[in-house]
C-alpha cells in the first residue's frame, strides 16, 4: 500500500524573479533583434520564449497553512507538499489539494438494537483529520464518504456489544448509559482500527445520544423507576433491621426493661413498620399495663 511521502521543491518566489529575469531578457533579445533587422532571430525566440516562460509559471502553487498538496506524474505519486508558502516544482506535476485541518462528522441518529435486543436510538460525534495523504487519495475512492460510513458501522457494532442500562444498583457489566468514558474510549479505538486504511487519525468519538425507542420507552421508563423504588425499599429495610438490633442491643445492655421474646416480636414489628414505612406513624397511647 502506498504510504506518503515528502518530496522537495524550489522556493517559489525565487523561481518567479527566475522567470521574471527570462522574461526581461527573452523580451530584451526580441525587441533588440528586430531594431537591427534580425526577425529571423527576434520571432522565433518570441514564440519559443512566451511558451516557455507559460509553462514556467504552471510550477509554481501554493500551500496554505493545515493544507497539504499531493503530487503525481502521470499517474506515479511523486510526494507529499505540507510547508505551507508559495513553491515551484515540475510543472507536468498533477497537484491535489488536501486539507489537514480538524473536522467535525455527526452520525445520523441510528435506530439499533443493544446487546440485550432493546431498539435504541444513538447518535455519536467524530472529530478526525487527514494524517496520511498518499492513503486518503489512493487508498480509498473517497475518503470523506468512507469516514462516515465506517463512523456509523461502528457506532452500531458498538451500541450491539453492550447494554443501554442495567436494571439494579449492583450491577457490575458496562453498559452504553452508565459507563461512558469507557464506551466513548472504545468507539475511538474501533474508529482508529476502521479509517486507519483511509489514512485518517480520528482525534474524538464521543456519543452524543442515547435513548430508548419510541416504541419502548413509556415501558422501559416505567422498568427504571419500579427498579429505582426497589433498589431504595432495600435500602431502607436493611438500615430499619440494624438500627432494631442496635435497639434491642442497647434496651439489654442497659436494663432499663426486660422484654420476653413475645414483646420483643410485638417491639421488632412496631419498630419495622415506623422505620419502613413511606408516612408517618401514628402513635396509639397504651393506658392499661404492659400486656393489656
Amino acid at each position: 500500500m502506498i504510504s506518503e511521502r515528502k518530496t522537495s521543491t524550489l522556493n517559489g518566489y525565487l523561481m518567479l524573479a527566475i522567470i521574471f529575469i527570462l522574461a526581461l531578457a527573452i523580451g530584451w533579445f526580441a525587441i533588440n533583434g528586430l531594431s537591427r533587422n534580425r526577425e529571423l532571430l527576434s520571432i522565433p525566440l518570441l514564440f519559443a520564449g512566451i511558451p516557455f516562460l507559460i509553462f514556467m509559471l504552471k510550477g509554481l502553487f501554493v500551500v496554505n497553512p493545515n493544507e497539504s498538496k499531493v503530487l503525481t506524474l502521470f499517474g506515479k505519486y511523486v510526494g507529499t507538499v505540507k510547508e505551507d508558502g508559495l513553491h515551484w516544482a515540475n510543472p507536468l506535476y498533477a497537484r491535489q489539494r488536501l486539507s489537514l485541518r480538524a473536522r467535525n462528522f455527526t452520525t445520523e441518529q441510528l435506530k439499533v438494537n443493544d446487546k440485550l435486543g432493546n431498539p435504541i436510538i444513538i447518535g455519536a460525534v467524530v472529530v478526525w483529520q487527514v494524517d496520511d495523504t498518499a492513503k486518503a487519495c489512493f487508498a480509498v475512492d473517497n475518503y470523506v464518504e468512507y469516514v462516515n460510513i465506517q463512523s456509523e458501522t461502528a457506532l452500531r457494532n458498538l451500541a450491539g456489544k453492550y447494554g443501554y442500562d442495567h436494571f439494579d444498583d449492583h450491577g457490575k457489566e458496562i453498559t452504553l448509559r452508565s459507563e461512558g468514558e469507557v464506551v466513548n474510549r472504545e468507539l475511538e479505538s474501533e474508529l482508529s482500527d476502521r479509517l486507519e486504511r483511509a489514512g485518517i487519525k480520528v482525534i474524538e468519538g464521543r456519543i452524543v445520544h442515547l435513548a430508548y425507542a419510541a416504541e419502548i420507552a413509556q415501558a422501559m421508563l416505567q422498568r427504571q423507576q419500579a427498579t429505582a423504588i426497589v433498589a431504595a425499599r432495600s435500602k431502607i429495610v436493611e438500615g430499619a433491621v440494624g438500627m432494631v438490633k442496635m435497639a434491642l442491643d442497647q434496651l439489654k445492655s442497659d436494663g432499663i426493661v426486660e422484654l420476653d421474646e413475645d414483646k420483643k416480636a410485638a417491639m421488632v414489628s412496631n419498630l419495622m413498620v415506623v422505620l419502613c414505612s413511606d408516612r408517618s406513624a401514628q402513635p396509639v397511647l397504651n393506658t392499661g399495663s404492659l400486656y393489656q
